[in-house]
């Protein structure tokens, strides 16, 4: 009977605290077709009961990786339960209570998403390596997605490493993309994120898959989140240092884009940049590359205060001068980058960008219906402003380093001694 089973059949590790898995997940079911009278009609909608008896103990067996408990139960085929077998682990409660508040407040009421998940999708996302094999010894099929991944997503987005490779071995799809686009390349986090890759590299995944939506590849990902011992494993497997999102980015304006989150992590943010610069720009990356907005890796670096990465994509000679669509030029990203930036000594940038020609002043920015009075201002540049302004440059010639003796002795008015005594400018801003 299948009420036959509880939970305390099977004793396993017990749960951890603070589980991201409702513990009573309920189980989806598909009924059976109609009878013989509806031959056309399609499978009958999908269902769900509490997990209770048996499916309870699975559950809660997958959950806390006891290998014994999940056999066990797999074996009493009086359980109806298989390797695949659907749960929801949404929380209808919750939703129920969220759809009275999106009605008390006379808007859209929406539709409810089951959050569908797998007892081969759990051990992988958990790193439960011994759950996982034995549910593919069980024919659990490896590319199943009922809520939109697999457990190779999940396995490399929790960074387990070993389940991936239990997960490849056993035929898993490594350029399958999840509901979002992404592929597993795409999703390697945690501290085994050089393994995953490595392992999905030697197993077939192109190292240039590009998710569906956004077009990145994971060296995009890799560069975007400053990680810059995977960008460099992407880029000796022959990954293109130049590739273009569908926003025209490419790694190297990813990589200038960092942003710090707060003043005690500015320098090691800066250095991370500054580390996945280099090595894209000495793999062959464009240090000049714009994005759709006509946006450069040096205005990006600007606004967000890098003053290391500045300095090295100006030794690449791209130019200080350089506008986006919107007019800026990199001076304008670095006075107007935001608050963050100040921890980052923003005047280390402006400094750069002097130093490398940066022009204080743009004329094409001046009024135009004023046009021949500007044009007619900056015909003197490196030249006497006015007849006063000649005289005084002809006067300090002569008199050179005796000027300041000199002065004393002639008959002129003190506003007019202090004007003789300014340094003199040749240059127009």
């Amino acid at each position: 009977m299948l009420m036959n089973w509880s939970p305390e059949d099977c004793k396993g590790q017990g749960e951890p605290p603070n589980d991201r898995h409702p513990l009573c997940a309920r189980l989806v079911e598909k009924p059976s077709r109609g009878s013989e009278e509806h031959p056309k009609s399609g499978p009958g909608p999908i269902v769900t009961r509490t997990a209770s008896g048996p499916a309870l103990a699975f559950w809660q067996a997958v959950l806390a990786g006891d290998v014994g408990c999940v056999s066990h139960i797999l074996a009493d085929s009086s359980t109806g339960l298989a390797p695949d077998s659907v749960f929801d682990t949404s929380d209808p409660e919750r939703w129920r209570d969220f759809r009275f508040n999106i009605r008390a407040l006379r808007l859209w009421s929406l539709t409810y998403e089951e959050e569908l998940t797998t007892p081969l999708h759990v051990a992988a996302s958990r790193g439960h390596t011994e759950v996982l094999r034995l549910l593919l010894r069980r024919r659990a099929r490896p590319d199943s997605a009922p809520g939109g991944r697999t457990a190779l997503h999940e396995a490399c987005a929790a960074g387990h490493t070993a389940c991936v490779h239990v997960l490849l071995v056993a035929g898993a799809d490594p350029n399958i993309a999840d509901q979002d686009g992404k592929r597993p390349l795409h999703l390697c986090r945690g501290p085994g994120t050089l393994e995953c890759a490595e392992l999905l590299l030697r197993f077939g995944a192109r190292v240039d898959g590009r998710s569906e939506e956004e077009e990145e590849t994971p060296l995009h990902v890799a560069a975007r989140l400053g990680h810059v011992e995977l960008a460099d494993l992407l880029l000796r497997r022959g990954a293109c240092p130049d590739a273009r999102d569908a926003q025209g980015w490419t790694p190297l304006l990813a990589a200038c884009d960092a942003r710090c989150q707060s003043t005690a992590d500015a320098e090691a943010t800066t250095a991370r940049c500054l580390q996945l610069c280099s090595l894209l720009l000495s793999a062959g990356a464009d240090a000049d590359a714009a994005d759709q907005d006509k946006q450069r890796p040096l205005h990006l670096a600007c606004r967000r205060g890098h003053a290391a990465v500045v300095e090295l994509l100006l030794s690449c000679g791209v130019s200080a001068n350089a506008m986006d669509y919107g007019g800026h030029t990199p001076l304008h990203c670095a006075l107007q980058g935001p608050a963050a930036a100040l921890a980052q000594s923003p005047e280390h940038v402006v400094r750069a960008l002097l130093n490398h020609g940066a022009i204080r002043f743009w004329p094409g920015a001046l009024p135009k219906k004023h046009q021949r009075f500007y044009s007619s201002l900056f015909a003197l540049v490196r030249q006497p402003r006015s007849l006063q302004h000649l005289s005084r440059c002809a006067l300090r010639s002569h008199l050179e380093g005796s000027l300041p003796h000199a002065l004393l002795r002639l008959p002129l008015p003190p506003c007019l001694l202090r004007y003789l005594q300014l340094d003199f400018e040749d240059v127009l801003y």
